[in-house]
């Protein structure tokens, strides 16, 4: 019995090589640094949201400086762990690494100095 061109027996689910699958290093990596992304994110809203509420009480809040930075980040962070997430191998913990980069970069510049 053939199966045009298919082969002569046919699969069963399962029977797949599992070469799509990253180690546990690159996925607990690509993990992390989702995290990190989202954490950049959670970041960039809370101090969007401190200085709308200082600007409407007349009160000092974070410059524009640091919103920027904050968005900027945010942006760079969710695009590289988009990428992350769609790469496979040493392409997806390159940007991996990239997005715990731009995390230590923001938490660097904004936050402990």
């Amino acid at each position: 019995m053939t199966y045009d061109g298919y082969g002569d027996e046919p699969r069963q689910w399962g029977d797949e090589p599992r070469q799509w699958l990253d180690s546990w290093t690159v996925r607990a990596l690509r993990g992390l640094s989702g995290i990190a992304a989202g954490g950049v994110v959670a970041a960039t809203i809370a101090v969007v949201v401190v200085a709308y509420l200082a600007a409407s009480r007349d009160f000092p809040g974070p410059g524009t400086d640091t919103i920027t930075a904050h968005v900027v980040s945010s942006i760079v962070a969710v695009g590289l762990q988009i990428a992350a997430d769609r790469l496979r191998g040493g392409a997806s913990m390159l940007a991996s690494m990239a997005v715990l980069v731009a995390t230590t970069l923001l938490l660097w510049t904004q936050w402990w100095s």
